[in-house]
């Protein structure tokens, strides 16, 4: 399933293409795509149509672009400050093998297309936008804005400058928490929500209520970094311990990033179609049977919330 990484690695790719741009055709390919958009396949392909998006947003793994109000032809469009703020989104959830590929207008469609957006960019000219989903479990839907609860820019969209509407979050992603490697991101509640409970440590980073973004490869990869026992209560994890968790997720959510996300298969690639190769940099998710790079001690997997945990029972102790 795609994780932090891998959403940024596509909201990146796409920023450039959507910003600006006029959805000039929608096209749906399989409804059941848009299962959680609020109405039917006619109802979207209409709402969208003729209007322009504003950016790529991104909080944990959920993608958003948010969707301009038309301008009455009575206001200039440069004036910046007539521009209302969007009041709705396009939001983007991957699932387990969902993919957002830029094509050219007439380029052949993968085989399991879901949905298409044919895009005019003032800059980049015509583009189509493919959604892409093997299992279907992703989903487009359009979603309403609202305020975000601190009042600070809603989630990660790259160097853009501050625009109308950035600390608006779609309704669905609200409960979502901040991301390690978000800027508005309150340290020290993410480490008291870390040592929360009694829960499994690894539990509480998979938990996207409390830290979002990390799924089951970074938990292991962070777990490993850290020297913490997946099975590790999080209420025993010291203050001091937990810091070294949240640094260890960043360094690995950044080294991630800088390698283009993990691939194991043919089902995440980057917008141009293109693989990461972060699944050549892992110490411990996969390794089972491998020599610990640390201690040298033999990796093990075990069952872990219908998944699989991977670690290092010499240097990852249970306390």
């Amino acid at each position: 399933m795609p994780e932090l990484p891998e959403v940024e690695v596509v909201r990146a790719g796409l920023e450039p293409a959507v910003t600006g741009a006029r959805i000039a055709e929608v096209r749906v390919l399989e409804t059941r795509s848009l299962r959680r958009h609020s109405g039917p396949s006619e109802d979207f392909v209409a709402r969208l149509s003729g209007r322009h998006l504003t950016g790529a947003v991104r909080r944990g793994k959920f993608l958003w672009f948010p969707i301009a109000v038309p301008v009455p032809p009575t206001i200039p469009a440069a004036d910046a400050d007539a521009q209302p703020a969007p009041e709705e989104a396009l939001v983007a959830h991957l699932g387990m093998s969902g993919q957002m590929l830029l094509r050219a207008p007439d380029a052949p469609a993968e085989r399991l297309t879901r949905a298409q957006l044919l895009l005019e960019h003032p800059a980049h000219g015509p583009l189509r936008l493919d959604f892409v989903d093997q299992r279907i479990f992703g989903s487009l839907a359009i979603d309403d804005l609202l305020v975000t609860r601190d009042g600070l820019p809603a989630g990660f969209a790259g160097a853009a400058p501050s625009a109308p509407g950035d600390d608006r979050i779609p309704t669905a992603v609200a409960h979502i928490a901040r991301d390690p490697l978000d800027p508005s991101l309150d340290e020290a509640a993410a480490l008291v929500a870390l040592r929360r409970g009694s829960s499994a440590i690894k539990r509480v980073l998979l938990d996207q209520e409390r830290l979002s973004g990390i799924g089951n490869i970074y938990a292991d990869e962070s777990l490993w970094a850290a020297r913490l026992h997946p099975e590790q209560p999080a209420s025993t994890v010291s203050a001091r311990k937990a810091r070294e968790l949240l640094e260890a997720v960043r360094s690995v959510l950044r080294k991630a990033l800088a390698e283009g996300g993990t691939s194991f298969d043919a089902q995440y690639v980057n917008v141009n179609g293109q693989s990461g190769y972060f699944s050549h940099s892992l110490n411990a998710y996969g390794q089972h049977g491998k020599a610990c790079p640390r201690c040298g001690g033999a990796i093990i997997r075990e069952q872990f919330m219908n998944r699989s945990s991977h670690y290092c029972p010499r240097c990852q102790k249970l306390r």
